[in-house]
C-alpha cells in the first residue's frame, strides 16, 4: 500500500482536522470536495462550501479537486434505495454515492485509501455504527476508509494494519459534541473552516416540500430546476405550472437572470413589488393569477396593475390585470 490518500473535504471543521491529522503523518493527501445543489451554508458563490474547501485546502497545504454532484445524484435523491430521513434527506445513499465517486477518483490518481471526517454517533442517520458498516460495504471501500477523529472506536483499517498510518496518533471522538474538535483547531491554529455541516437543505421541511412537489409534477426535472427551489416563494398554479416570486432585490435579480426558454418573466410596472417567474406553459389565466400574487406582496398596489411579460428570450409586452380572489395559502408550496 502506498502513502497516497484522498480526503473528503467538505470545508467543515471535522474534515479539515481529519485531513490535518493524516497529512501530519507524512501522507500525500489530495482533497476531494463535492458541490451540491442542496447546500445551505450560503448562496453567495464567493463564500460557498466549494470556495471554503479550496481555502481550507490552501491552509492545510494540500491539493484539492472540486466535483459537482450531477444529474445522477438528483436521480438518487428522487428514489433512494435506503429511504429518507425526517424530510427528503437520503443520508445513507448520499454517503454511498460520494464514496463510490471518491473510489473512482482514488483509482484515477493512484491513491490507496480514503480519509473522512466522520465521528461515530454525530449524525443520527448515517453515522450510527450499523449505518457506517452498511455504507462502507456498499461503497466497495471496506477496510480502506480511515476516520482519524473516531478511529479508535473502529477496528484498524488496512493502512493501519500495514503500518502506513500510526494508529496511536489517531483519536477517539464520539457523539455530537465538538468541544474536542474546537480545541484541536485552536492548537493547530486553523482558521479556514466553514459551517459544521447541518447545511443540507434536504433536511429542511419547507425545502423538502418544494422538492416533493417538483418530483411529483416534473419527474424528469433537471439540476437547473432543483437550483430554482432555493430562490423565492413558490406557488403551484396547476399540475404543469409553477410560480416563483422573489422575496428581496437579490432574488428579483436572480429570477430575471435565470429566466430561460419555457419560462415567463413578470416584472411589476405600476407598483413596487417582486419579480416572478412562471415555469411551465403559462397562458392568460396564469399571468392574471401571477400578477395578483405579485401584487399581494406589494405595499403600494392599486388595481388594475400593470406588469411586463417576457416569454423566454422573446419580446416583452405589457399586460393590465384586474384584481382576482387569490388564496395564497392554498397555492403556496
Amino acid at each position: 500500500m502506498n502513502r497516497k490518500a484522498v480526503s473528503l473535504l467538505s470545508g467543515g471543521l471535522d474534515s479539515v482536522l481529519a485531513t490535518k491529522l493524516v497529512k501530519d503523518q507524512g501522507i500525500d493527501v489530495t482533497a476531494l470536495h463535492f458541490t451540491s445543489p442542496f447546500c445551505n451554508c450560503t448562496q453567495k458563490a464567493a463564500r460557498g462550501c466549494g470556495a471554503q474547501a479550496v481555502r481550507s485546502a490552501d491552509e492545510l497545504g494540500v491539493r484539492v479537486a472540486v466535483k459537482t454532484k450531477g444529474i445522477e445524484y438528483l436521480r438518487m435523491v428522487q428514489s433512494p434505495p435506503h429511504g429518507y430521513g425526517r424530510n427528503m434527506n437520503p443520508c445513507i445513499d448520499c454517503r454511498i454515492f460520494m464514496l463510490k465517486a471518491a473510489r473512482t477518483f482514488m483509482e484515477e490518481i493512484g491513491a490507496s485509501f480514503l480519509i473522512t471526517g466522520e465521528v461515530i454517533g454525530q449524525r443520527p442517520m448515517s453515522q450510527r455504527r450499523e449505518a457506517i458498516a452498511l455504507i462502507e460495504r456498499e461503497s466497495g471501500l471496506a477496510g480502506l476508509i480511515l476516520r482519524p477523529l473516531s478511529a479508535k472506536h473502529f477496528p484498524p483499517t488496512i493502512p493501519e494494519q500495514e503500518g502506513v498510518i500510526d494508529r496511536q496518533r489517531l483519536l477517539d471522538f464520539a457523539g455530537r459534541s465538538r468541544k474536542g474538535q474546537y480545541r484541536l483547531a485552536r492548537e493547530y491554529d486553523l482558521k479556514e473552516f466553514g459551517c459544521p455541516a447541518g447545511g443540507c437543505l434536504l433536511t429542511d421541511s419547507i425545502f423538502a416540500a418544494r422538492l416533493r412537489d417538483l418530483f411529483r409534477f416534473d419527474p424528469g426535472c433537471t439540476m437547473y430546476d432543483a437550483a430554482l427551489l432555493k430562490i423565492g416563494r413558490h406557488f403551484r398554479l396547476s399540475d404543469a405550472i409553477k410560480l416563483i416570486v422573489g422575496r428581496n432585490q437579490a432574488e428579483n435579480d436572480q429570477i430575471r437572470n435565470l429566466s430561460q426558454a419555457g419560462h415567463m418573466l413578470l416584472i411589476p410596472v405600476s407598483f413596487r413589488g417582486p419579480s416572478a417567474l412562471i415555469a411551465g406553459p403559462g397562458g392568460d389565466e396564469a399571468i392574471r393569477t401571477s400578477a395578483n400574487i405579485m401584487a399581494a406582496y406589494s405595499k403600494d398596489c392599486a388595481f388594475p396593475v400593470t406588469v411586463t411579460v417576457t416569454q423566454g428570450r422573446g419580446p416583452t409586452e405589457e399586460r393590465v390585470v384586474e384584481q382576482l380572489p387569490i388564496d395564497l395559502d392554498k397555492l403556496r408550496i
